[in-house]
This record gives C-alpha cells, structure tokens and sequence, in this order.
C-alpha cells in the first residue's frame, strides 16, 4: 500500500501495542517524537522490546528510511501521561511518529534532510487517509510538557507547514522580533496569554505548583511555535504569537 503512494516502508513488527482494534474515526491526532537514545539501533531494539512496552507506529531513521512497527489501526504505547484539550492518554486518539535523533541528553542534532523528506511523504498520507486536521499534529512536548522534549527546538515545525502539514504562526519573525525579552507587566496580558495557551490546546499539569506548571507550559509553546529562544517567561513576541493562533 505505501509503495503505491511513494513511500519506502520496511514492516519491522513491535509486539507493544494494544490488541483491541479502533476504528478510523478515533484517530485524532499525530504525535511525533525524537527516540532521544546515543544508537539509533538502540533506539529501534527498545522499541521492539516487550521488556520496555514503548512503541510507535512508525520510526524515520536517519537514511529516510520508515519502520511500520505497529498498524496504525492499532494502539502503540508511545505518548504515556498525556493532555490536549479535552483528551487524555493519547495513545487512544493518536499515530506515533518516531524520528532517530540522539535527543537533549546525547547531543541533540538538527534532523537529516532524508528525515524529514520521508516524514513529509508520510505525514501527506496519513492526514488524507485519517482526515487529520493539521491543528491535530503535535510534538511529544505539547501534550507532555513537563515530561518531555521532543521532537525539540530543531524540528522544522514552520517548514511543515507551509507544506499544510503542521500548524505555525503566520506573523513575519523579523517583524515580532523586535518583541522578544520585552516584559509582559500587566496581569491581565498575563492571564490573556494563558487563556490563548489553553484555546491552543495545552493544559495545567495537575499535581504541580501553578507557577511550575506554567513554566512547564511557556517553555513547551515556545519550543514549539518560537524556537530561538526558550527560557520559560513571557514577553511580547510571545503574546502576540499566541493571539495570532488563538485567531487563525
């Protein structure tokens, strides 16, 4: 079948997924994520290891080159604690994406060209066939902020979607640069801001402070939608990015 659409696909079956079968219409969400291991082989071993029981249904290895480890009509454990929106547990709503890439911990590296041509070629299909809006298309940090990372500051969320398979801002960086490091004082922008965040999709992480949480969650949208600069605090640039979304 993906032959046919152009995609070089090798079946490299996992056996951590879950056995009940879902139906099309569940399928929500794209979750994309970088394997965050030193070996790429590493990587691919754990996630066909039931000793581990992580998995997705595709991983992108550094020569372009797609695993299908999981049908996608299958649930693969790949989200874990997970929010976005009114959903929780994604793993019920969502296709996995793995990208080999050694991560923050081992030397984080921009994606290879071959990387992200097939994600390109395989993102394509799966939003035709599972009528994924482009919103739905999420990193690993989105729905896990205070857990997780990936796919990181260095995946090209903008050049995606100019290719209308991802979600960016539609503001000129040069211009909202200007922006950046100038302090939100007002409260009220403050609370605007975090209003935006929530319409975007992102949620409080229960269990922890407020204040902690909302670090967790400034530093989860600028890794996604302003990735020049993470440091958890709110400025101008920001604010304008998130009322820019909330409006697209």
């Amino acid at each position: 079948m993906y032959q046919k659409i152009g995609i070089k696909m090798t079946a490299s079956y996992s056996p951590n997924f879950s056995l009940i079968k879902r139906s099309k219409k569940k399928i929500k969400f794209i979750i994309i994520h970088y394997t965050g291991m030193k070996s790429e082989s590493a990587a691919i071993r754990r996630l066909q290891d039931p000793k581990f029981k992580v998995s997705a249904h595709f991983c992108i290895k550094k020569n372009g080159n797609i695993l299908n480890l999981v049908p996608s009509l299958y649930e693969a454990w790949h989200a874990g604690i997970s929010n976005w929106k009114k959903y929780k547990s994604l793993n019920k709503y969502s296709i996995g994406i793995e990208i080999t890439n050694p991560g923050h911990q081992y030397g984080y590296k921009n994606f290879s060209h071959k990387q992200i041509l097939s994600l390109k070629k395989l993102l394509d299909y799966l939003i035709k066939n599972y009528n994924i809006n482009k919103k739905c298309i999420l990193g690993h940090s989105d729905i896990s902020p205070n857990r997780k990372k990936d796919p990181g500051e260095k995946f090209p969320w903008q050049i995606l979607a100019k290719k209308k398979l991802g979600w960016w801002h539609d503001l000129e960086i040069k211009n909202i640069k200007k922006f950046r490091k100038i302090k939100i004082i007002s409260q009220s922008e403050k609370n605007i801001f975090f209003k935006n965040l929530y319409k975007i999709g992102y949620n409080d992480i229960k269990g922890l402070n407020k204040n902690i949480s909302k670090k967790y969650l400034t530093k989860a949208f600028q890794r996604r939608f302003r990735q020049s600069l993470i440091d958890g605090k709110i400025d101008k640039e920001c604010y304008l990015i998130s009322k820019n979304l909330v409006q697209s």
